[in-house]
């Protein structure tokens, strides 16, 4: 019996901005996702320059945000997986950013 190996590539992103209430990825396979700010605390509790202060990771495999200090894989945007963050994590990091004016 004759088998293949299914080749598996990884879809990345290419284009990434936020809306007032969402954020959108372009993916390099011609789909766009988009998912509630509210899936990310951190990027609700941003500021649109934080949340424009972003960077594509690993070639596009994730979005990191350093003045946020969040990373979201591209994975877990597509198979809907929202921030695994603890209520008392982000409490802590709340209460230690610095108070930022919301645009």
């Amino acid at each position: 019996m004759n088998t293949s190996a299914t080749e598996m590539r990884t879809t990345v992103a290419r284009t990434v901005s936020i809306t007032e209430d969402s954020l959108v990825v372009d993916l390099d396979d011609g789909r766009t996702i988009t998912v509630p700010l509210a899936w990310f605390p951190r990027l609700l509790n941003g500021s649109d320059d934080e949340r424009k202060d972003f960077r594509l990771i690993g070639k596009g495999e994730g979005i990191h945000w350093p003045r946020l200090d969040e990373d979201i894989s591209v994975e877990g945007l597509i198979i809907g997986k929202p921030s695994g963050e603890s209520r008392r994590s982000l409490k802590r990091w709340l209460d230690n950013r610095p108070k930022v004016q919301r645009e």
